[in-house]
């Protein structure tokens, strides 16, 4: 399909473009912007007059629940959400059940969503078998599966020399690990940041140094190894600074956070509200604002989901019974434009976070830019547009969410993958 799209403002962070241009799309790759090529007839004129047109989403964070866990959302409507807000790429994390620790799994799992035709995924293969931390997985084969990374998702592993040697096989083959830091004992039993709200809630507490000591201790560990590290969904300022030292020290390491944590602070779990109950738990409100800074300054290096679809028996219980995680895939641009304004940042930084940085974490060269000959992996958007959250307007399976209710700036129009329309308002 030749696809014109027409009198857009076309925004690539990857190349510092805003300006209103045309994008001409043909056998799947963006084929000129500006002018058409010679002989180009489009097929389809998609007017975006007043539109955003920009690289489609990459969500470096996103729990599709199969396999295992289908009864909580299907790769089917997984794959829908990701289209209707715009995300073309989604990471897996290893954590379904069985864990992606067999060559066979995640090749059947590339194949299942191939056949959808919908967003591109990108398996994160587990560090070690069954993420139980005991035997290191075949990542070589692994990678040759289609992994591109290798993680714990968020089980830690006990065993510091299990951990020194994953890290060594996989500098060995300059995998890249991405690891997010849980010091297991200390978080144990807890369900909310360690704070004021967690004691007049009643709710054992999970203090930051759970995520600090795990973390400097990977970080250690990296160094000696010289494993490339990648820290997943960081909460607190204190493990920022620990980066950043270790970033002065020389090493490179990189970092993300989830939009929860984003926007989000312990004081926003109410009166239990178990759409906040989260892995790693929200902070206060500094260490939210700290984050936020973080991010606006580059420091943090990438904006993701944590999309982790829950099923609503598993959220309509007690807070300390509730199962923990957020659906996010249709939020992850409406979050970040609201962050945007929030901060008066123009817009080619904000989605920077979630289109070209987030590309380059993940090692993705094909998208998160609009250059000629890049993959046609578009979102079209109205910036301007505002909606309201509710269960009706998820598409995700998972309807659990702290946003509900909120009103948020930000609506898809279309979402181009390869050249082909998948989503159209």
């Amino acid at each position: 399909m030749n696809i014109r799209i027409a009198n857009g403002r076309v925004i690539d962070p990857a190349h510092r473009i805003d300006r209103v241009q045309d994008v001409f799309i043909a056998d799947g790759k963006i084929v000129a912007l500006d002018t058409a090529p010679d002989g180009f007839q489009p097929t389809r004129t998609l007017e975006a007059t007043g539109l955003v047109v920009a690289p489609g989403l990459i969500d470096l964070a996103a729990r599709l629940r199969e396999p295992g866990f289908e009864y909580r959302a299907t790769l089917e409507s997984e794959m829908e959400a990701a289209m209707a807000g715009g995300v073309t790429s989604v990471a897996i994390p290893p954590d379904t059940d069985p864990a992606l620790d067999e060559p066979g799994l995640v090749e059947m799992l590339c194949y299942r969503a191939k056949k959808l035709n919908r967003a591109h995924i990108y398996p994160i293969g587990a560090l070690t078998i069954g993420l139980k931390g005991e035997r290191l997985s075949e990542m070589a084969e692994l990678f040759e599966a289609g992994c591109f990374a290798f993680s714990q998702a968020n089980v830690p592993i006990l065993d510091n020399v299990v951990l020194m040697r994953a890290m060594q096989y996989a500098a060995t083959f300059d995998f890249r690990v991405w690891l997010q830091p849980i010091a297991p004992f200390l978080a144990r039993g807890g369900y909310a940041h360690d704070g004021e709200i967690a004691s007049r809630l009643g709710l054992p507490g999970i203090p930051v140094a759970a995520e600090t000591i795990a973390l400097f201790t990977t970080l250690q560990l990296a160094k000696a190894t010289s494993a490339r590290l990648h820290i997943t969904r960081i909460s607190s300022a204190e493990s920022l600074a620990l980066i950043e030292q270790s970033r002065a020290e020389g090493m490179d390491v990189t970092c993300d956070i989830s939009i929860n944590h984003l926007h989000l602070c312990d004081q926003d779990i109410g009166y239990f509200n178990t759409n906040c109950h989260l892995v790693p738990p929200l902070r206060s409100r500094e260490d939210r604002d700290a984050l936020s800074k973080g991010l606006i300054e580059g420091r943090i290096n990438a904006l993701c989901s944590d999309h982790t679809p829950v099923d609503d028996d598993c959220k309509l219980i007690p807070f300390s019974e509730s199962d923990p995680g957020a659906t996010g895939l249709e939020l992850l641009l409406p979050l970040t434009l609201k962050w945007a304004e929030e901060n008066e940042l123009p817009l080619v930084a904000a989605l920077s976070r979630v289109t070209s940085d987030a590309a380059r974490l993940a090692g993705i060269t094909k998208a998160g830019h609009l250059a000629p000959g890049a993959r046609a992996d578009l979102c079209i958007f109205d910036p301007a547009a505002r909606f309201t959250v509710s269960r009706d307007s998820l598409k995700s399976q998972g309807k659990n969410t702290p946003f509900l209710g909120f009103e948020l700036p930000g609506l898809v129009h279309y979402t181009i993958v390869e050249g082909e329309l998948m989503f159209e308002r």
